[in-house]
């Protein structure tokens, strides 16, 4: 049983998809529709950079998007490969959707573009962090937010993998958190390089923002089930996905859990499809003795198809 899984913010870099593109009319169809639906040159963006413009998360959260989804759509037509799941991390769910058919692409990536711009506008720059917490037990981690947040937000925004988990909240809180960690026993804590505070409750106003560009949005029937962060369960009720993505701002993106859904319902091949091979790493933790393959050029493609 295959699932598709699709990566989050974090895993862009310059020239992501171009290799596809220029061997591929379909992704090089993909690119020209994301230009079309933003307005302006993405597809350039993704091969050329610079960096600093492609981490901006309004920018990001469309690349992404679009060179994952072109990667499918190759992987599709070369392959035929169907996966009977399919999965993303916070932004990766986009991708997951558009793959259930749920989202038309063009709706998809002009959306995750306005998502960006709420998410980086909710909370002032400087003002809220993120940082990754490596082999503390969670409860104990739950006691250090509860502790470190002394009347402002630090909360759990991902549990990734087993004695892997990402906070997020006030830069100050992170902070205190980060140390508090130390202290209970932490392998590691350590601030993350991103411009928001992503999964916690100060991305309120962001969701909201969200909740009225969705309303306008036609969510269609979905061919197969996609697990949601929020619930990290199968979902393939058209009517349920708006609310399912307007939760999964402020909550904290449940990755570890989704990766032990699948593995329960059967999945034993895992085809990470897009930049990066983040999920991969955590499903191979998660998913011992599963299959795991990478789609993000066109080597992986002749691997898949050979």
């Amino acid at each position: 049983m295959i699932a598709f899984i699709f990566p989050g913010q974090g895993s862009q870099h310059a020239g992501m998809g171009k290799d596809l593109v220029d061997n591929f009319p379909v992704a090089r169809q993909i690119f020209e529709e994301a230009n079309d639906a933003l307005g302006f040159d993405l597809a350039s963006l993704c091969y050329n950079g610079p960096e600093d413009d492609l981490k901006l998360t309004a920018n990001t959260q469309p690349a992404i998007l679009t060179t994952s989804v072109a990667a499918m759509r190759v992987l599709e037509a070369e392959t035929g490969l169907v996966p009977v799941f399919a999965a993303g991390h916070s932004l990766g769910e986009y991708s997951a959707l558009v793959c259930a058919g749920a989202l038309a692409f063009a709706d998809a990536v002009s959306t995750v573009r306005q998502r960006g711009t709420f998410m980086q506008e909710a909370v002032p720059v400087g003002t809220g962090s993120m940082a990754a917490i490596l082999g503390l037990d969670p409860a104990i981690l739950d006691t250090v937010c509860q502790e470190a947040a002394q009347g402002q937000v630090v909360s759990p925004a991902n549990y990734n993998s087993e004695g892997q988990v990402v906070i997020a909240g006030h830069a100050e809180a992170v902070a205190r958190a980060v140390e508090l960690a130390k202290e209970k026993g932490a392998k590691r804590a350590m601030l993350l390089p991103v411009s928001a505070p992503f999964h916690c409750s100060l991305m309120a106003a962001a969701a909201e923002r969200l909740a009225m560009v969705l309303a306008d949005i036609t969510v269609n029937e979905m061919t197969l089930p996609v697990i949601a962060n929020v619930e990290a369960a199968p979902n393939q009720e058209a009517s349920r996905v708006r609310d399912l993505l307007v939760r999964q701002v402020c909550a904290p993106v449940r990755w570890q859990e989704t990766v032990a859904c699948m593995v329960n319902l059967g999945v034993t091949r895992y085809i990470e499809i897009g930049p990066g091979k983040v999920l991969a790493g955590l499903v191979k933790r998660a998913a011992k003795g599963s299959t795991i393959q990478n789609v993000q050029n066109v080597a992986d493609v002749s691997a898949l198809a050979g």
